[in-house]
This record gives structure tokens, C-alpha cells and sequence, in this order.
């Protein structure tokens, strides 16, 4: 009787802590007007890497989706502009654990630039206010495996889009070989610097804003195999692999 009594003290012991852990309250709370005004770029950039963790983690908070929609209704204040692949498994706002009206997400086969991509971004630092623009490449990406390859659809619009990849694919050294893991990375994280060149090069709202220290552009590989976001430094030799 006595072992009984010490094991249905410890299912009421668990079953409290897990009445406990559905008590949570959801988080309500969304990016205000003073809340991104107050944000530095640094700032932005660590909240969305802190919330990859929390996303590697399987430890998300608990948002309440619903009241975030009715909170946003009339303004959004994202603290971010991310330029990302269209890749299904890319699922941006997960992988930075964003709620509604956090981050702006702009979405493109290889993650290239064009001139409505461009105006996006410009809108989103230039005019809503937004602290950092973080360019993602990440694993596997079928439009750099498909540039790589030099694939023909039979498609203008393809064949445009492939040839934005050829030039970081040209600055990488070795066989032409989407095969090789070391080689489709390289590529991969250069497209990815060579895109953040390009928006500096064509973008002088972006530039202005970026050397007067109000945003940030940054570059970033997402990891199909643990979900984890690594940065990427400005510069060409993350990508020697040889």
C-alpha cells in the first residue's frame, strides 16, 4: 500500500507540472513603432539568431497567433527584411521563431536580387523602418544545383534566372560539380555574398542608410539537416574549400 500511495503521489506530481506547462501564457505582445525605433541593427541581428536557437531547440515560445493578427491590423513594424530561396523546407519565419509583423520575408528561387526585389527592400529599411537585411542561401538549393548544371527548360524566365547564379558560380574555383558537397556549398554561400554586392551596388538608399549605421546587411546558410542559421562573413574565403 505504502509503494502505491508513493506512485500516485508522483502521477499527481506529474500530471501538476504538465497542467503547468499548458498554462504557459501565449505571448500577445508584437514589434511596436517605439520597439523598432528603439532597436539597433545589432540588436535585430541577435534576436533573429537567438530565435534560430530557440528553433534548434524545439523550444519556440508560445505565441498567440490570433491576437497578433488583430494587433497588427492597422501597422506593422518589422525589425527585419530577409531575402530568402523559395524552397518549401525554408520555412523563413520558423526558422527565425517570428510572430506575426516581426519580420518582412521576401522570397526568390537562388535568393537573387531584381529591380521589384530591390524596391521591396528598399521599402522595408527605407520606408518601414526595418533594422537589417539578411540574405539566406542554405543547403541543397535546387536553383544553384540547377545553374550549376546549366539545366534548359526551355524557359526565357529560367534561363534569366540561372544565369543571376553564373557569376558566383564562376568566381569558385575547381570542377563544375554539383556532386561535390564542398564545391555546391562554395557556390551556394558565394551566390549568397555576391547577391548582398549586388543590392549595395544597385541600391543607393541601402548603401546611405547602411553607412550612416542605421541597417545592416548581412549574409547567412541555412542548414537543411539541423535547422541551424550560420552567418556569413563579407568575404570570399568561406568559400575556399580546396
Amino acid at each position: 500500500m505504502k509503494i502505491l500511495s508513493l506512485v500516485w503521489v508522483a502521477l499527481a506530481i506529474l500530471v501538476s507540472s504538465c497542467n503547468q506547462v499548458k498554462e504557459t501564457p501565449k505571448v500577445k505582445a508584437v514589434m511596436s513603432a517605439e520597439s523598432q525605433k528603439n532597436m539597433s541593427p545589432d540588436a535585430a541581428l541577435k534576436d533573429l539568431m537567438e530565435g534560430n536557437e530557440r528553433y534548434v531547440s524545439g523550444n519556440m515560445i508560445n505565441r498567440d497567433l490570433t491576437e497578433q493578427i488583430k494587433a497588427t491590423t492597422n501597422g506593422q513594424f518589422p525589425k527585419a527584411v530577409v531575402l530568402a530561396c523559395i524552397d518549401s523546407r525554408v520555412p523563413v519565419e520558423y526558422i527565425f521563431d517570428q510572430g506575426v509583423g516581426d519580420i518582412f520575408v521576401a522570397r526568390v528561387a537562388g535568393n537573387i536580387e531584381d529591380v521589384d526585389l530591390l524596391g521591396s527592400m528598399e521599402y522595408g529599411v527605407g520606408v518601414a523602418g526595418s533594422k537589417i537585411i539578411l540574405v539566406m542561401g542554405h543547403e541543397n538549393c535546387g536553383a544553384v544545383k540547377s545553374a550549376i548544371k546549366k539545366v534548359d527548360v526551355g524557359s526565357e524566365n529560367v534561363t534569366a534566372l540561372l544565369n543571376e547564379i553564373e557569376p558566383a558560380i564562376l568566381e569558385v574555383e575547381g570542377e563544375r560539380d554539383y556532386k561535390n558537397k564542398d564545391y555546391f556549398d562554395c557556390v551556394v554561400k558565394n551566390n549568397v555574398l555576391q547577391t548582398i554586392e549586388d543590392i549595395r551596388k544597385r541600391s543607393k538608399i541601402i548603401r546611405d542608410l547602411e553607412a550612416k549605421g542605421q541597417i545592416k546587411v548581412v549574409g547567412a546558410y541555412y542548414s537543411l539537416k539541423d535547422g541551424k542559421v550560420s552567418l556569413l562573413e563579407d568575404e570570399r574565403k568561406c568559400c575556399d574549400h580546396r
